[in-house]
Order: C-alpha cells, then structure tokens, then sequence
C-alpha cells in the first residue's frame, strides 16, 4: 500500500475475528431455533450463513496464528503466506457452507413450499442479529479505516486492496450478513401478508447469491496472493529512487517485489554500480541502500541486491545485453 507502513498490528486483526466469531456463533444458534419455529426457509439460510461465518472466523484465526510464527532454518522466508491458504479455506467454508445451502433451501421451498409458523420469534431473533452484527461490522470498518488513513490512501481502494484478508472478510461478511438479514425479514413479511412462501424462497435464493459473491470475491483476494502479489506501482516507484539515490549505484536494472504477508515484504534488483567502484564500496553501497528501504518503508522485511553489469558493458565485453 501506498505511504508509510507501520508495525504490525496482528492483535487488533485477532481481536477484530474474535469479535465476529462470537457474535456469530450465538447468532448461528438463535437463527435456527427461529427458522424452526416460524418455519421460514429464509431463517434457516440465515442460520447456515451464520454457521459458515463462525466457521469462517476459526479459519481466520488459524491463519492470523500459524501465519504470525518467525522464520527457522526450514521456512527461511518466514510462514507469512500461511494465512492466505487458511483464509482462502474460510472463503471455500462460505460457498459450501452458506451460499449452496441457501439456494438449495431457496429451490427446494418455491418447489416443494413451505407451511408458515409463527413469525415473532424470527422477527426478534433478526432484530437482536442486526445488533450483534453491526457491532462487529462497526469494529472491522473501525480497524479498516484507520488503516486506510495509515496508509493515506481512500478507504475503498484499501479494502480492494489490502493484503490484510482477515479484517477484509470480516467486513464484507459482516456486510453480507446485515443484508442476508433484511433479505430474511423481506421474506418473512411478504409470506406473512400474502400468506404464500414464494417470498420466503426468494429471500433464501438472493441470500445465496449474495454469498456466492462474497465467497467469489475473498477466493480470489486470497489466490492472488497466493500467486504473488507485488508492492503497488507507486512504492515500487519510490523504491526505485531511493536505490539510485545511493552513491557508486548507476541504474536499477531489474526491481522484483513480493508481498509476503501484510505487513511484511520481499525486495529484490539487479544492479548497475559504477565501474570505477571497489568492491568495499558496493559492499556498502549495498548496505546503505537497504537501511535506506528499511527506513522509508519498514512493511520491506528482506533486501537482496545483485550488483549486475550494466547494458553498455555487456555490449562492449560481448555478453548478451540483456541481464
């Protein structure tokens, strides 16, 4: 992300899952009691919404857990990317466990339909869910957008962006869930006073369209960095100048940059120095170009400079000019 990088703030992200795991569980469970009792094939879509959220959370914090373990002599580069296998897992638990549900239970009941119950329950179960979610949806925006002035960029781009995949699946979880929540109480309402369970159908088919999207969206933040996602074109960059602002380098020949979790990423160039430089001085010459990187921007964890001659000198010793 653009400007400055901070430290790691690893426990609010934990602290933020736990928020939306608890409100979750207990949601999940009184969901059910009232799709139950009222009979609606909406609530009982909300419920395994709930249930795949919860599921969804212990995932993500596995990920923030294993993810957060220090490099060791077998995994050199650290275990950083760990949390993007979990988290992808997570969105995978949101198809399977929210979105097919739904829209079977969707299918199943403009098929089959549906005996009405009492709704009461479900209206004041859907009331008190609003609650407990917007309080967790409240602490992922709080975390988000207080990230997003960190890095001064607008707070849409950063949760497009962010490679903090926890609190980006918490948010549009939590956004998918106030939804799934109006969708279910649209469906209740429209059986209750039509007396048909189309609405309620309908209601659980759009439920599980929402998730699908959700699931589509977190899956694929999650595989490209997996893939391999590089620092945002303008760090790269100012990554750029601050190497050639070094005395004895002539040109940055080839820059590679790796994010490796989300506050935490690899830099790697190829290097022209000056010809006329002694080895000591690209010695230092490297150092100093990687306390500079690590100044300006502390989310760069490693640094490795190859010096490399540069185009006219390949030329001129007839190697290939091209490194």
């Amino acid at each position: 992300m653009a400007g400055p990088a901070r430290e790691e703030t690893g426990g609010e992200s934990t602290f933020t899952v736990l928020v939306a795991a608890f409100a979750n569980l207990g949601i999940a469970i009184a969901k059910a009691v009232a799709g139950v009792v009222s009979g609606s094939s909406a609530m009982l879509s909300e419920a395994a919404h709930s249930v795949a959220d919860t599921v969804t959370e212990v995932l993500l914090l596995t990920s923030l857990r294993r993810s957060a373990r220090p490099a060791d002599e077998e995994h050199p580069l650290g275990h950083g990317p760990e949390r993007y296998i979990w988290a992808l897992l997570a969105a995978v638990a949101t198809f399977v466990g929210g979105a097919v549900f739904a829209l079977y239970d969707g299918v199943h009941t403009l098929t089959h339909g549906e005996e009405p119950g009492d709704p009461l329950v479900a209206y004041l179960v859907l009331a008190v869910a609003f609650l407990l979610e917007g309080y967790s949806l409240r602490t992922g925006l709080r975390q988000a957008r207080g990230e997003a002035r960190r890095y001064q960029v607008p707070f849409g781009r950063y949760l497009r962006r962010t490679p903090d995949t926890a609190v980006k699946a918490v948010v549009m979880e939590d956004s998918a869930a106030l939804a799934g929540l109006l969708l279910a109480a649209g469906g209740l309402l429209g059986g209750q006073l039509t007396g048909s369970g189309v609405w309620d159908g309908v209601a659980s088919l759009c439920i599980g369209a929402l998730l699908l999207y959700v699931a589509w969206v977190l899956g694929r933040s999650n595989a490209e960095f997996l893939i391999g996602r590089p620092l945002p074109r303008t760090v790269r960059d100012r990554i750029r100048a601050e190497l050639l602002a070094v005395e004895h380098i002539e040109a940055v020949l080839e820059l590679t940059t790796l994010l490796q979790g989300p506050r935490e990423a690899l830099v790697a160039a190829k290097i022209d120095f000056r010809d006329v430089s002694t080895a000591a001085q690209v010695e230092w010459a490297c150092e100093r170009a990687e306390q500079r990187l690590r100044e300006e921007f502390p989310v760069v964890r490693r640094v490795y400079l190859d010096p490399t001659p540069g185009f006219a000198q390949r030329r001129s010793e007839g190697l290939n000019p091209w490194p």
